[in-house]
């Protein structure tokens, strides 16, 4: 299997297949050199993802792609089905599970005043602005407020702390501070693979 992201941020989804199979044999590409892909042009990114992970396909002989980047999963999974031959999976962002739980951890006061489940976008500004993620919002949260945060400062630090970096926790609480503000939050996506290598700073940054 493949897995295939903009930079560092796939090692999250790469650790998840890993814990579930074990023994099954990964291989992984980063697009460094094009990074970030939140503030690329779309037509410029549909290419350069299809070019980029058809070479990857055939260098690495996979028999199945994993697109572990939310922006280029909203913009080319369809290029990339048309593309290649092996299956392809995508990551969007977790819209309809944060849904669901926004809606059971609203509050019963909340609820009496007719206020909507609210809940938190954190992703690029690619993710946040894309139709794919509108079309989320619209098929399985229409009846919640979504705050989308455009944090793309994140993915850079996310890089940085993987080099070994000194951490720039003012980086990651500048990039929360208008989610932390808003009440009746329930949930926040990490809408970018990169974002959970940063979870504990998040939470903290959040305050809850």
């Amino acid at each position: 299997m493949l897995i295939f992201d903009s930079g560092v941020g796939g090692l999250s989804v790469a650790a998840e297949i890993r814990r579930q199979w074990p023994t099954l044999p990964l291989a992984y590409v980063c697009d460094n050199a094009a990074l970030p892909y939140g503030t690329k042009a779309d037509d410029w990114l549909v290419t350069r993802i299809a070019q980029v992970c058809a070479a990857a396909v055939e260098a690495s002989g996979a028999r199945a792609l994993v697109v572990a980047c939310n922006t280029a999963s909203t913009l080319a999974l369809q290029a990339l089905r048309e593309t290649l031959s092996i299956p392809v999976i995508g990551t969007v962002p977790a819209i309809k599970p944060a849904a669901l739980l926004a809606r059971s951890r609203q509050s019963a006061v909340r609820r009496a005043q007719g206020e909507p489940p609210v809940f938190g976008l954190l992703a690029t500004s690619a993710t946040v602005r894309r139709a794919y993620t509108e079309q989320l919002i619209h098929d399985f949260a229409a009846d919640c407020q979504v705050i989308r945060v455009a944090a793309d400062p994140l993915v850079a630090e996310a890089e940085r702390r993987l080099r070994g970096e000194a951490a720039r926790p003012e980086v990651v609480a500048a990039s929360l501070a208008d989610l932390a503000a808003v009440p009746g939050l329930e949930v926040v996506i990490l809408g970018c693979t990169h974002f959970p290598l940063l979870s504990a700073d998040i939470a903290s940054a959040l305050g809850r």
